[in-house]
């Protein structure tokens, strides 16, 4: 009897714990459902219309390799494609200060980015684009740009990283009155818009729905050594984007600064190998593959633990020479020379422009500087590159790494684009540059240890016998 009572008593605690557990269940549900339903009306009434985006293949300003990676049209899926495009969960889910837009990238208003600059008066630098700004935003430090009036430059950087929407005059036009056509520009496909009639309220509403479809295509690009694009900011006629801070600022400043720090052969090698990482992702890991177009040291920043990151992916500027505009994208003592001359930029470009920054690593001699001369002479040599090594790193460094280096980079700049090697090749070959440097360096203090030890029982065999000597004489 009292088994039975005791199995009738389990019986029924174990049919409540059930009934509970099914019951939270089905309250967890319907909560799940009903949220579902709410998030599905809300992008029904916010979603970009589903868009049919024609690309222009092996047009003027257009990389060959690019469009051939891409069918002849890219679809935007409203929403739900821009959610899944986004890769900045994190900054969403902590930051309290912006709105996140459908493509996840959070949108500030002008009031946070005033408090977070304290009234834009914590000024890092100026570039041609306008004035860049450290912030605080939560949850961290943030780089802003903020895109000066009287800059063009400003003007079609935010229009290639941000806004598919171009603008004449301080006006938008209507979508009616609008030529449309995919531009690739700087490595990232933008709506090219050309306009004849003013603008209108729909048209500004179009704006921002395509401003969204174009911040949704950059969501997707996220990297350990990409420097990635977390905000923006569209009010009271300001054009900001907000970056992740880079507390050691740029390799041009590190190499040619007044400051007194020195770079390592080391950190030169690990720059290096960092680079290459970040232009694989772009090459080779994004999809579709993009081409940064303005590879240069400036474009490479630091961070607090002297990684780099390669900035400004997707962005170039229009070079001037003699106070006249050249037609070409990128930055003069980097292009390559088949560029210049077919107008047709390729990932082998990138390439070229890498292979400049290694030999900036391994000389700290500005491109625009002759530095490809220095390069020319030294390439008459075996040991050529040793006379142009940073005088810096004299006797700080080994000389077969350095022009093992030297070979690497030599390679990228081939005359012939089809014989550079890929970004994947180059990574490989600094990699086993730098592992067989660190396979040394064990060797090494191996070597260090094991002599110490010797030395270490030769002093306490001698010290062994001086006692035994003096035993003997006290005897």
């Amino acid at each position: 009897m009292v088994n039975q009572a005791g199995l009738v008593t389990i019986g029924i605690s174990v049919g409540l714990a059930l009934g509970i557990l099914i019951a939270f269940l089905v309250f967890r549900g319907i909560r799940w459902y009903r949220k579902r339903a709410h998030l599905r009306r809300c992008a029904n009434e916010h979603s970009i219309p589903s868009t049919t985006l024609p690309i222009r293949t092996n047009g003027l300003g257009t990389s060959t390799e690019f469009s051939a990676s891409l069918t002849n049209s890219i679809t935007i899926q409203g929403s739900e494609q821009l959610h899944k495009s986004s890769q900045l969960s994190w900054w969403k889910s902590q930051n309290k200060d912006g709105i996140a837009s459908p493509s996840g990238i959070l949108r500030y208003s002008y009031k946070d980015i005033q408090k977070a600059t304290q009234n834009f008066t914590t000024i890092l630098g100026q570039g041609s684009f306008g004035p860049v700004y450290k912030a605080t935003l939560n949850p961290g430090e943030v780089a802003v740009k903020v895109l000066a009036s009287n800059s063009k430059q400003g003007e079609k950087e935010f229009q290639t990283e941000v806004d598919p929407m171009q603008h004449v005059g301080g006006s938008l036009v209507d979508e009616e009155n609008v030529q449309q056509e995919i531009h690739e520009l700087e490595g990232v496909h933008v709506l090219k818009i050309e306009f004849d009639a003013p603008a209108t309220q729909s048209a500004m509403v179009h704006e921002v729905k395509r401003l969204e479809m174009m911040v949704s295509l950059l969501g997707r690009l996220h990297h350990r050594n990409l420097v990635n694009l977390v905000g923006y900011c569209v009010d009271k006629g300001q054009h900001m984007l907000i970056y992740e801070f880079m507390s050691n600022g740029s390799l041009a400043n590190l190499l040619y600064g007044e400051g007194e720090r020195i770079l390592s052969w080391d950190e030169r090698l690990q720059i290096a190998l960092d680079i290459a990482h970040g232009i694989e992702y772009l090459h080779e890991g994004a999809v579709p593959p993009v081409i940064h177009r303005d590879l240069k040291s400036a474009n490479i920043l630091l961070d607090r633990s002297m990684r780099a990151k390669v900035a400004d992916f997707g962005l170039s500027k229009e070079e001037v020479f003699d106070g006249r505009n050249s037609g070409l994208k990128g930055t003069y003592g980097y292009i390559d020379p088949v560029y210049v001359s077919t107008n047709n930029f390729t990932m082998k470009s990138d390439i070229y422009s890498f292979g400049i920054i290694i030999f900036e690593l391994i000389t700290s001699i500005h491109p625009q500087q002759n530095l490809m001369e220095y390069i020319n002479l030294a390439s008459m040599s075996h040991d050529g590159v040793d006379e142009i090594l940073d005088k810096k790193l004299a006797g700080e460094c080994n000389v077969d790494e350095v022009r093992g280096l030297a070979s690497i980079a030599h390679k990228c700049l081939h005359k012939l684009p089809r014989k550079r090697p890929s970004i994947a090749e180059v990574s490989q070959a600094i990699l086993k540059l730098k592992q067989r440097r660190l396979a040394k360096v064990d060797t090494m203090s191996f070597a260090s240890c094991d002599f110490s030890r010797a030395v270490s029982r030769i002093e306490d065999q001698q010290v062994e016998l001086r006692k035994m000597a003096s035993l003997k004489e006290s005897e």
